[in-house]
Order: structure tokens, then C-alpha cells, then sequence
């Protein structure tokens, strides 16, 4: 009896706990010139309506394969790429990728996408120096995909205006970014000028380099929050 009502409850419990998500190299995308563009799609168990392809900051590389029956790739320590897994639950997919300004290379991803999930809504989120590669995508997959995130953005996005575009803009940003390269200011100036919307973050963790994932710069100690305003923002259409 004891044993029956013990097995019970150990099975309650293992159906309370949230599924953990999961990372599956993917290596069906390719080019129209037959070019393999590897990601790392990581989901939960669901029925997706949105798919969000992460590029990192820096490098831009995430290179991912399997190394001894292992998922081994770039960049771990990105925001968006740490935080794939905030990402994904039983409504959204993350997808990590190289960073690219290629279209061809993102619209690789987005059909294989689309051949997995059908007419999902998808977002491309660039965080720091990637924000060149979203800017750059801005016109020539205008209307491939949903829209576009600008997290803690090259400072060049002072000037970018997103008007007259169909796909929809975000701009994130942490008002203490102290990267040189990344003024806060320059995001708050686009949302003033053109009308980007806009959320800004406080608060958490800064340490080391004021341009790298540690800092302010990289949301350390806010991803869930900021991940649930980005997530928000997409589900609000």
C-alpha cells in the first residue's frame, strides 16, 4: 500500500514538473545553391506558433555539430544564445544560428522552418554587432518573416528607419550598456524619430568587459524578463 501510494506521488510529481527543452542539430536547411546551413533547433513539447532565429554578438558563430555522439557549437555564452531555452516552450521554437547578412542563408532556415511548422510566425532577434546583419535583412526579407529584434544594437540604429516596411521592428535595449558601441541613446533616439517601439531593461548583474555577455550589455541576471517582454511583444500582434 505504501509502496503503491509512494510510486503515486512520484508520479504526480514528475507530471508537475515542466519539460525540460531539448537541442536537436538540424542540417536540412539549405541554399538554393545546395549550401548546408546547420542550426540548433531547441523546443518544448506543443503545437508552435512562433519561431525565433537567434543570432549571437561578437564573432557572430555558433558552428554547430556533433563531436562524439555530442551537440557541441559557439557562443554559449551569448545572451540570445544562453537563453534559447527561455525562449522555447509549447508555443515557441528557437533557432541559433551563425550570424549572416545573406538573405539566401536566412531563407534557408525559414523554409525549412515552414516545411516543419507550416505558416509559423517567425522573428529574427540579433543581439550587438548581429544587429548590422538584422538591419541589414530589414528590406530584402521584408515580409519573409514576421519581424525583426534589435537587442542592445550597434549604435547605427540611431539612423535605421523602419517605416513603410512590412515586417515589425523591436528595439531592446538596457539603459546602463556602458559598450562603447552600443549607446543606449542611440536606440531610445530611433524609437523618438521613426517610431520603433521599444522596451528598455534595468537592472541585474555587471561585470568584466562593459561589451561582453557579463555586463549590463548582455542582460546578465535579467534574460527571463527580458525574454518574457520580447516574448510578449511577438505574441501581441
Amino acid at each position: 500500500m505504501i509502496r503503491h501510494l509512494c510510486a503515486a506521488l512520484f508520479l504526480l510529481a514528475c507530471a508537475a514538473r515542466p519539460a525540460l527543452a531539448s537541442d536537436e542539430l538540424v542540417t536540412s536547411a539549405s541554399t538554393a545553391g545546395g549550401e548546408t546551413i546547420p542550426y540548433i533547433l531547441t523546443s518544448k513539447p506543443g503545437t508552435p506558433a512562433y519561431a525565433v532565429i537567434l543570432m549571437p554578438g561578437g564573432k557572430g558563430t555558433v558552428s554547430p555539430r556533433m563531436m562524439d555522439g555530442k551537440l557541441v557549437f559557439s557562443g554559449g555564452s551569448n545572451f540570445l544564445i544562453r537563453s534559447r531555452e527561455l525562449f522555447a516552450d509549447g508555443q515557441f521554437v528557437a533557432v541559433s544560428t551563425d550570424a549572416t547578412s545573406t538573405p539566401d542563408r536566412m531563407l534557408a532556415i525559414i523554409r525549412d522552418l515552414q516545411t516543419r511548422y507550416g505558416q509559423i510566425a517567425i522573428y529574427i532577434i540579433g543581439t550587438s554587432r548581429s544587429t548590422e546583419a538584422t538591419m541589414a535583412l530589414a528590406k530584402s526579407l521584408d515580409g519573409w518573416v514576421e519581424g525583426f529584434v534589435h537587442s542592445s544594437s550597434m549604435s547605427s540604429i540611431a539612423d535605421f528607419d523602419p517605416r513603410g516596411l512590412r515586417s515589425r521592428h523591436l528595439i531592446v535595449l538596457h539603459t546602463q550598456d556602458a559598450c562603447r558601441v552600443t549607446s543606449p541613446s542611440a536606440g531610445a533616439s530611433s524609437h523618438r524619430k521613426y517610431g520603433t517601439e521599444l522596451i528598455e531593461m534595468n537592472g541585474g548583474i555587471s561585470t568584466g568587459n562593459d561589451c561582453e555577455a557579463s555586463a549590463h550589455h548582455g542582460y546578465n541576471g535579467i534574460e527571463q524578463a527580458t525574454v518574457d517582454k520580447i516574448k510578449a511583444w511577438i505574441a501581441n500582434r
